[in-house]
This record gives structure tokens, sequence and C-alpha cells, in this order.
């Protein structure tokens, strides 16, 4: 389901696996060094939508379309904690998003704290 990227904490696997239990990250498929273009070739080839920090697959989205889809998640350096919260929090979004075929990017820009 889920493909993070390396800028994704490989931790977030299993702390979403009651939400998205076939997902995986690029560090345990073999795609570490891997460039944007064979990682974009890997989700679309296992049917994965594409978790990102980067701005590189959102160009690549633009570019290309879907599939992959691509959710960005556009909160800068944090912990694996804050990013699976912003994801548990988005996550109805986030599934009405995959299951949308009109649609190829998703971004989430978390709301600032006072």
């Amino acid at each position: 389901m889920l493909l993070f990227d390396n800028n994704c904490s490989p931790r977030l696997v299993d702390r979403l696996a009651d939400l998205a239990p076939a997902s995986t990250h690029v560090a345990t498929v073999g795609l570490a060094a891997a460039d944007d273009r064979t990682v974009w070739a890997y989700a679309q080839t296992h049917q994965l939508l594409i978790v990102t920090k980067d701005t590189d697959f959102n160009d690549l989205s633009v570019l290309l379309g879907a599939p992959p889809k691509v959710l960005w998640l556009r909160i800068g350096n944090c912990t694996t904690a804050a990013m699976e919260a912003l994801l548990r929090t988005h996550w109805e979004a986030i599934t009405a998003f995959i299951h949308d075929p009109t649609v190829a990017l998703m971004t989430i820009i978390p709301l600032p704290t006072t």
C-alpha cells in the first residue's frame, strides 16, 4: 500500500501496520541508494503509494502523472512520532485519496501549533 521514501523513518512501517499492513520502506526493498525514477518505477510496478517529504516526487507526479500516487508530507524535520501522528490524523482523507482515480498527488501541511 505505502512505500516510504528515505526521508521517512523505516519504523513507520511497523507503527502504521494497523492502518496500512502491506506497506514497506525503500531500504527494506533494496532501494535505499536508488534514484527517484527507480523508486517511482518500483512503486508503479508494485502498486504502492509513495510517501515522501521530498519535492522531487511532487515534480515527478506533475510530470508523469499516476500511477504511482504521491503523498507529499510538508512537515520538515520532525520525529517519527510526529509523522505517525500526522498520518493518523489525516488517514480518512488519505484513504479517500488512495481510492480516487482522478487525483495523483496529495499534499499534507500540518497546522501550526500555538
